[in-house]
Parts: structure tokens; C-alpha cells; sequence
């Protein structure tokens, strides 16, 4: 073990990385702790550091001190030996290492499962292909489902634009700019924008500092591994085979039927980047009896981050954690 580089102020301990993969602890901060464990997992394109931005901006810390043992699947750039991950690697190696040494390291055999837009997309998989795991809840916040939602996403992915193949032999690696790219393309005019709000709270220290924190953020954005790249844009983006249920990964059919245990689905209203008739579609598709889904005002960041965040989603998942964490 080793302890992180500070990114937030929330003390954290590394417990495992292997390549592009991290997995952290963060110490707890309440007297009694809940007796199921939280592994969140992160998105592979971005830092986990935006779930513990600042002391009273960070998710994490909010759920330490409301007694939960948090612990993170972070991600970090991949090598171009890990030019061949895919989403095998993700959802039957990776997540699966994470719980085994979460189980491990807190002394517990039951986890909660919180998941970022497509690492709720990796939860998801993992889950349904898993269905009789150690996993006891599931929360996922902005997931992806149906990607025939993702219209400009899919209009910039389309076979009309791009040879997927060569692209994909020709880099090895997905640069981050080109990742961010596709992310800017969706809203053109946010930076300008961006610049324009920060020129007119200049005088706010307060709002200059978490500008200047979610545009660092931003700005971090990860490049991919080739082949989880060629598989997102070929099988979930252009042929949305995780909605019409024709994904197979490591050759097992995704079912998501299959996942049976309780689960909350949290959708961002107003979210441009997995709009929420891309992310509606997973409440119903799972075979869960126990499962919730809530719409909240916001976009795909101020969901998780942000006064928004603090006011609506923290709570909300706080008090649908208590009586499943005993």
C-alpha cells in the first residue's frame, strides 16, 4: 500500500494498480461505519477526482462521514501494452480483482456498487454476468443503455465517417484529444461560455476555485485502450447490442435481466452527454423487484458534483444505502 498524490483533500490509500488500473481507499470518518463496503467505479475516459473535488464539494467525503467504508476503481492512462483491453478485461477481470480485494482488505463479503455514467455500464455488465456474485446493491448514476439515444455521438461513430478498423490498428491508443474531442463536439460552445461565466465571477474566490478544479477535471480527460475503443463504438454505439441484448463479452451472453439485486438508477435531466432516454431504458431492463429510478434536474457532472449534487443526489443516495448497508 501506498498513499495517493493528493488530487482532493479526502486521505487516501492505494491499494492496488495494476497498469491502467487503481484501486483506492479512503479512510473512514465517522465513529461507526456500515457494515457493507461502497467500490465506486469510475469511467475509464476520466479521474475519479471529481467525486472529491474540495472539503464540502466531494461526494466521497460526504458518505465517509455518513459512515460508509468507500473505496474506488480509478483508472489511469493505458500503456500501449494495454492497447488490446477490452470489455472482457473491465468487466471479468478488473471489477472482479476490486471486489475480491475490497472483500479482503475491509474483512466483508458483501459490496455495494456505485457506477459513473459507463462505469455504471461496467457495473451493469459485470452484474448481470454475475448474478449470483458478492455484489448486494447497485447504484448507478447517468449509465448508458440504449446508445440509438446518442445520436450525435453515433452520427461522429458511423461507418460513413470513420474506418474503425484502421483507426483503431493505426493508433493503438485513443489520444485523449481525440476522446475530449467527441465530448466538446456535443456542446460547442461550453468553453466560450465557461470563459465568459469565469471573467464575470472573477471577483467570487469561491466560484474561481471550483471553476478552476472542473475545468482541470475536464482537461484530464483519458485515452482509451484500441479495442475497448472498436468494441464501445462498434457494438454498443453503432449496433446497440447491449439494448437489443445481443452483447456477448468473453463469449457469455449480457443479460440484464439477470440482475435481481436491489438497484438505483439515477438520471440526469438535462444531461448532453448520456441524454436521459439513452439511460432510462435500465430500470426496466433489469430483473430486479427491489430497484428505483429518480430523474433529477442537472446535467451529466452537476448530477455528481456541484450544489445540485450536494442538495439532491448525495441525500438521496445516502438514505437509499442506510437500510441496505446493515
Amino acid at each position: 500500500m501506498r498513499t495517493a498524490a493528493r488530487r482532493g483533500h479526502t486521505p487516501k490509500t492505494v491499494l492496488h494498480r495494476r497498469g491502467t488500473l487503481e484501486l483506492l481507499h479512503y479512510r473512514a470518518q465517522a465513529d461507526e461505519v456500515y457494515r457493507v463496503p461502497l467500490l465506486i467505479v469510475m469511467a475509464p475516459t476520466n479521474k475519479g477526482f471529481v467525486l472529491e473535488l474540495a472539503p464540502g464539494q466531494s461526494l466521497v467525503e460526504f458518505l465517509l462521514k455518513r459512515g460508509y467504508d468507500v473505496y474506488m476503481l480509478d483508472w489511469n492512462p493505458p500503456t500501449m501494452r494495454e492497447r488490446d483491453l477490452g470489455l472482457a478485461d473491465y468487466t471479468l477481470d478488473f471489477i472482479p480483482d476490486c471486489i475480491r480485494r475490497v472483500q479482503e482488505h475491509s474483512g466483508e463479503q458483501d459490496i455495494s456498487l456505485v457506477g459513473y455514467c459507463a462505469g455504471g455500464m461496467l457495473s451493469a455488465i459485470y452484474q448481470s454476468l454475475h448474478p449470483d456474485g458478492p455484489v448486494k446493491n447497485m447504484a448507478c448514476f447517468t449509465t448508458p443503455v440504449d446508445y440509438s439515444q446518442m445520436e450525435l455521438f453515433r452520427a461522429m461513430s458511423s461507418e460513413q465517417s470513420f474506418d474503425l478498423d484502421a483507426f483503431v490498428e493505426k493508433n493503438g491508443i485513443i489520444p485523449a484529444q481525440v476522446v475530449a474531442a467527441g465530448f466538446e463536439a456535443l456542446r460547442p460552445a461550453s468553453r466560450a461560455v465557461g470563459q465568459i461565466r469565469l471573467w464575470d465571477n472573477l471577483w467570487n474566490d469561491q466560484f474561481v476555485a471550483g471553476f478552476r478544479r472542473m475545468e482541470r477535471w475536464g482537461n484530464e480527460t483519458l485515452p482509451l485502450p484500441g479495442r475497448y475503443f472498436k468494441e464501445l463504438t462498434q457494438q454498443l454505439l453503432r449496433d446497440n447490442e447491449l439494448y437489443n441484448g445481443t452483447l456477448r463479452v468473453g463469449g457469455w451472453p449480457v443479460d440484464l435481466g439477470k440482475i435481481t439485486i436491489p438497484l438505483l438508477h439515477v438520471v440526469a435531466q438535462y444531461d448532453h452527454i448520456v441524454p436521459s432516454g439513452c439511460s432510462a431504458p435500465l430500470i426496466k431492463m433489469i430483473g430486479s423487484t427491489d430497484k428505483e429510478e429518480v430523474v433529477l434536474p442537472g446535467g451529466h457532472v452537476s448530477i455528481a458534483a456541484g450544489a445540485n449534487a450536494i442538495k439532491r443526489m448525495w441525500p438521496k443516495l445516502d438514505s437509499w444505502l442506510q437500510g441496505r448497508s446493515t
